[in-house]
């Protein structure tokens, strides 16, 4: 009885599968980097209609038995309150104006506390936060962050300051279905965002790092912490002067 003999089957890439598979991802890489250029470039002119953050919270929302909510009013730049506009900076990224999307004092004091084995603490910009909250998806992954450093520079280089500010105070999540100064303001004030004062302004912009825990109608004592730090920094940044 004769026997049989597999012979694994060896593949081999010469010098033509080479050049065609680095042709491949040469295409789909410029492929990637012009649309994302010009998606960045329309959200320049055109206000971002939602958010995947949105969805996903309102689609959690249904699966919790609640109805759909989704609150949000956009303002532009010169209708908002600059006392708000000093609070985002004195409370989320101080250095704002100066840097170009990357705070490396800032990353490098969290990693210190983080190494000290502290509660984790992020070292975000606004740019970051912007470029994470209108382009990519909620989660933490390595993968994430580094389209999160791509579209940090992209509008950086392609939006002005101004309109980076803009776009976050009006859909960061400030509450359980709140997106945005203004609907915030509605929320917890009655009153609009282009009114606000320093202290209210200091109290909206305290619960961020937690806006489904935290309420500016219900401070708790380390939002009031959080407030008294933000009024001391926005004295600090008096001389900051907006268009």
């Amino acid at each position: 009885m004769g026997r049989f003999f597999y012979a694994p089957t060896i593949y081999t890439f010469d010098s033509n599968s080479f050049e065609m598979f680095f042709g491949l991802l040469k295409k789909i890489v410029l492929y990637f980097v012009a649309v994302t250029v010009a998606w960045v470039l329309i959200y320049r002119f055109v206000n971002p209609p939602i958010t995947w953050l949105m969805v996903q919270r309102s689609m959690e929302r249904q699966a919790d038995g609640k109805s759909w909510k989704l609150e949000k009013e956009w303002r532009n730049f010169d209708e908002l309150s600059n006392n708000l506009k000093k609070a985002a900076l004195a409370g989320e990224d101080a250095a704002f104006m100066e840097h170009w999307g990357f705070d490396f004092k800032a990353i490098q004091k969290a990693f210190e506390k983080n190494q000290k084995g502290r509660r984790i603490r992020g070292g975000s910009t606004i740019s970051q936060q912007t470029a994470k909250n209108v382009f990519l998806w909620p989660g933490r992954s390595w993968l994430r962050k580094g389209f999160e450093a791509y579209f940090t520079v992209l509008i950086e280089l392609l939006w002005s300051k101004e309109r980076i500010l803009e776009v976050y105070l009006n859909v960061i999540e400030m509450g359980d279905g709140i997106y945005g100064a203004e609907a915030a303001t509605q929320a917890y004030y009655g009153k609009s965002a282009q009114s606000l004062s320093k202290s209210q302004a200091a109290l909206l912009i305290a619960v961020l790092p937690s806006p489904l825990k935290w309420s500016p109608a219900k401070p708790n004592r380390t939002v009031y912490y959080r407030q008294g730090l933000i009024l001391r920094n926005m004295r600090r940044l008096r001389n900051v002067q907006f268009d």
